[in-house]
């Protein structure tokens, strides 16, 4: 960790000397004290050289350790002193403009001084002097170097950690968040079958008839041998999933909670968290929501003692039917009978046979049999040393599979690490141990800054890679942006098993991931006190250490923000999240929030779970944190945001996502020339984006574009405004109804913004903005998408037919959805879409009649003798609903030579209550695996089971449903 500090530190020195040459005379901040600075980075490129071998010795030399704390201490102070310059200088150059006499003046404003010239030679010093400081103590630090004798090693680079699999695209061909690369599949279970079968058979057919009480039954063992994994076997298993009414999964962790884990559990049964706030009303919401009802509840990974806290839950969870059942997986033994388990399954550590092949599933992927030949020797010695533990097999298979050759291997097999167990601390696997010292430096740094999440959190993987950048963990390389460098530097620590639980979307991209528990306490282990997490209970009693610099508070019932949070001077990330409806965090409290932590880097303030007593305003204090780059307040209530906050030049990231009360934008925000990623979905309140938002060049990310309906004025960008951002994913573009000039539409160009993925195209308006239906037409057929989008909607077009040439020709999109088009009165030619997987049609309540033309192809066609036609060749889902008046579907095909959605597995038809028949050609496909019918009375009867007209037509499709 200390060597990528050290190293952003010489790139930052060296970009400084760098831009002093460069800058005019009145805006050079430190030529001064250039030889100082040239003395620093010579100074810190000696020591960089040894990092290698000191990140190694730490672990057993505890001096070494000292002189590397000391050095990261100094590493940081010297970053802030940096950050600071380079924000005075963004400043300087913001606020002056072109014209240099003009820009003196308004330096003014900054500066604290009368005289320009004068505040900016004390700026000037003020700098030298801090820069001296340092300078002074990194003197020190380079002269205890010299007394351990380390070797000059060579660091690791990120390209020979590069993540094997699929090939790489180029910068310019993909977005910054591309799906996961290859990862190994670790879902094969070994040595677990007579483990498995027991257990199903205890939670599945003993309905514990000798006892009046709950069925419970504890997995136990050490960290890393599997439990979760078996609890997960049996959770998702057939048999399990047809036992029980209700299934609920609550990851516990220490410390015990209860109301969260109450609110998880009623989030399980009802499909939504409780704002509730006393333990008694949560409690009661549980008692009813499981009457008559047999559960299955699983509490993954229990600490608690106390069986007070416990009882609380054990009594009303009896009201369950017979036969419900908790599952409890654990390490500790006094838990399981405490909690008074009926069954306890004590989960042995694999065999050796068992742990070879995990470890081989992973490290021999992709390998010749010659050379799994030639490793097997020393693979089965290095086996030998996980003592059967899946984890450290996982790992140390995750490690080996990037090295290639027998000396690499037989490195590992011959490390320290291995021989000195007790100085790695308690429940540290010296697998993950080595996995950790591999990474390059700069991933390495990546992992660590996870330590300040608690254990068992849900960490959202796009989130995760912007807090990186906000740290600068994450440096820009040629034609390479620094959110693709995050993503790789997320491939290598997956691949190598430090995350797992992955979550994913419908095409199978990560969208969040969880640590071991295991896993957790490497990265606590390098950090110390630097990231501290506290997780409710005596909030505001905590007094933190001068080396806190990464700080998560979660809030619980009955704590207040603790203020003492504010001595916490050179904290550089805090994250504040509450459950409760009770925090309320006011202007007075933000203020000194803001006054006080200058050093902030990052900032979460989140109100997800709630909707009272939440963040209302944010006070103009926020202009102080000049060296913020990722500011987080989405679910708040805020209306507007203050101008100060366009000060913030440094900022990269901005999530106001869900403020649904958020008015407007600043009107500076034409200044945050650095701004990334703005993430507003969700702000439905949120009219215009004002003037100045077509500067943001660096932008990447907006989420919502709204379309002014000429309310604001001048203060209201226009639709061209989007042009100049270069945006990549999504984007949705909103009150498109409102658009009164077509040559906006044709400016913008839309067709040129290669980077986005996801489009969305709404077109609805304000009320007093009238319209006809033929502007719609003529406005979509200017809004021509790139080639490269995968996944489009419109919704509240009010053309009457979708006449738009380019509709065609979107070769690479994969899911449409059309919604919304009331004045349509036929579905638009779509059959020749020949990546089309996924289409929605709602609300075209002016269709009477689906035939041919939504093919794509001429009603005459009959009498052709060209080659055969697939429409829709690639279309596994298909959604047709709330059409009113359909009544028709029957495309009139005559020829032989005409294929209808050959791949279609998926087939929903919903509120269509006058739709007579469906297509004999879709019913009749072998694909067809799902037929869902919803609200569609005539067709319901038709297809009823066993006595409907047509049953015998859908009888052979798996899953039929009927509503």
């Amino acid at each position: 960790m200390v060597d990528a500090i050290v190293s952003a530190v010489l790139q930052q020195l060296t970009s400084i000397l760098d831009q002093e040459m460069q800058e005019e005379e009145e805006l050079r901040l430190v030529e001064l004290v250039d030889k100082e600075v040239g003395k620093l980075r010579r100074n810190f490129q000696a020591i960089q050289a040894v990092l290698v071998d000191a990140e190694e010795r730490r672990v057993t030399e505890k001096s070494v350790s000292h002189w590397l704390d000391e050095l990261k201490e100094v590493s940081y102070d010297m970053e802030d002193v940096l950050d600071e310059l380079n924000a005075a200088r963004l400043k300087f150059k913001i606020e002056g403009g072109e014209n240099a006499v003009v820009r003196q003046q308004k330096v003014c404003s900054f500066l604290p001084y009368s005289c320009c010239g004068f505040k900016h030679d004390v700026l000037r010093h003020d700098i030298s002097i801090k820069i001296k400081e340092i300078s002074y103590r990194l003197d020190d630090v380079a002269r205890m170097k010299d007394r351990f004798n380390f070797d000059v090693k060579a660091k690791k680079s990120c390209e020979e950690r590069e993540p094997t699999g699929k090939a790489r695209k180029s910068s310019e061909e993909r977005e910054p968040t591309p799906s996961t690369g290859s990862l190994i599949d670790e879902s094969a279970i070994y040595g677990r079958v007579m483990e498995k079968n027991t257990l199903i058979s205890k939670l599945v057919y003993e309905n514990n008839s000798e006892s009046k009480g709950l069925h419970i039954i504890s997995l136990v063992g050490m960290g890393g041998i599997g439990k979760t994994t078996l609890a997960k076997l049996a959770y998702s298993h057939d048999d399990i999933k047809t036992t029980f009414d209700k299934r609920m999964w609550v990851s516990v962790s220490d410390p015990f909670d209860e109301f969260r884990i109450a609110r998880e559990i009623i989030r399980a049964l009802n499909g939504f968290a409780s704002n509730l706030a006393t333990l008694e009303t949560l409690m009661q919401i549980i008692h009813e929501s499981i009457t008559g009802k047999k559960f299955l509840l699983v509490l993954d990974d229990v600490w608690i003692e106390d069986y007070y806290k416990w009882e609380t839950f054990y009594h009303c969870l009896r009201n369950g039917l017979h036969g419900s059942k908790i599952l409890v997986t654990t390490r500790k033994m006094t838990v399981a009978k405490m909690i008074g388990s009926t069954d306890i399954i004590f989960i042995e550590a694999l065999s050796r046979e068992d742990c070879w092949s995990v470890f081989k599933h992973i490290a021999f992927d992709g390998r010749s049999s010659d050379e799994c030949e030639r490793l097997d020797d020393i693979g089965q010695k290095i086996v030998e040393r996980c003592n059967g533990i899946p984890l450290a097999a996982k790992a140390i298979g995750s490690l080996l599979r990037h090295k290639k050759t027998a000396q690499e291997w037989k490195n590992v097999l011959d490390s320290e690490i291995w021989r000195k167990p007790e100085e790695l601390g308690r429940d540290i696997l010296p697998p993950l141990l080595l996995s950790y010292y591999d990474l390059p430096s700069v991933v390495r740094r990546c992992f660590l800054y996870c330590a300040v999440f608690p254990k068992d959190y849900d960490i959202e993987k796009d989130e995760l890679i912007y807090l990186w950048m906000a740290q600068g963990f994450l440096c820009a390389e040629q034609n390479k942006e620094r959110e693709i460098i995050g993503q790789e530097y997320f491939d290598i620590l997956a691949e190598r098993s430090f995350f797992q639980e992955f979550t994913e979307d419908y095409e199978g991209n990560i969208l969040s991931c969880k640590m071991h528990d295991l896993v957790h306490d490497v990265a606590q282990s390098f950090c110390k006190n630097e990231c501290f997490t506290v997780e409710s209970n005596g909030l505001q009693d905590l007094s933190f250490d001068k080396e806190v610099r990464h700080s998560m508070l979660m809030l619980g019932e009955g704590d207040s923000f603790p203020v003492s949070i504010c001595n916490a001077k050179r904290l550089r990330s805090l994250f504040i999240y509450s459950e409760n409806a009770d925090h309320s965090f006011g202007s007075k409290v933000l203020g000194k929030l803001f006054g006080d932590l200058e050093q902030l880097r990052a900032l979460a303030i989140h109100g997800w779970f709630q909707r009272h007593n939440l963040i209302k305003e944010i006070p103009r204090e926020i202009g102080n944190l000049i060296h913020l780059r990722y500011l987080n307040l989405s679910g708040q209530e805020i209306e507007k945001l203050p101008e100060t906050l366009c000060e913030l030049y440094n900022l990269q990231t901005l999530d106001v996502a869900s403020c649904r009360y958020l008015k407007e934008f600043p009107e500076g925000i034409g200044k945050l020339i650095n701004l990334r990623h703005l993430i507003n979905y969700g702000t439905s309140s949120l009219s215009y984006m004002p003037v100045g938002i077509e500067r943001l060049t660096s932008l990447r990310t907006l989420k919502t574009f709204p379309v002014d309906g000429g309310t604001h004025g001048g203060k209201a960008c226009r639709l061209e405004s989007l042009k100049t951002l270069n945006l990549f994913g999504d984007c949705q573009i909103t009150g498109l109804g409102n658009v009164s000039d077509v040559g906006d539409a044709k400016r913008l160009q839309l067709q040129d913004m290669k980077n986005l993925v996801e489009l969305s195209l709404e077109f609805n308006k304000d009320e007093a903005v009238e319209r006809m239906k033929e502007e719609d037409e003529i406005l979509l057929e200017c809004l021509q998408p790139p080639q490269s989008l995968e996944k489009l909607m419109i919704t509240d077009y009010r053309g009457q037919t979708f006449s738009a040439n380019w509709m065609r020709s979107l070769n690479n999109l994969r899911h449409l959805l059309l919604a919304d088009c009331l004045n349509c009165e036929h579905l638009p030619p779509l059959g020749k879409l020949f990546s089309l997987e996924g289409l929605s049609i709602w609300g075209f309540n002016c269709v009477r009649r689906v035939a041919n033309e939504f093919l794509g192809i001429e009603s005459d066609h009959g009498s052709s003798s060209d080659s055969s036609i697939i429409c829709f060749p690639k279309l596994k889902w298909l959604e047709i609903g709330y059409m009113d008046k359909l009544e028709e579907w029957d495309y009139g095909i005559k020829s032989d030579g005409i294929t209808i959605m050959p791949q279609l597995s998926s087939l929903e038809i919903f509120y269509c209550p006058q739709l007579v028949v469906l297509p004999k050609d879709l019913l009749q496909t072998t694909t067809l695996k799902k037929l869902k019918i919803t609200d569609c009375p005539i067709l319901a009867e038709r297809y009823r089971e066993q006595t409907g007209k047509d049953w015998p037509m859908i009888s052979h499709i798996p899953k039929i449903i009927m509503h």
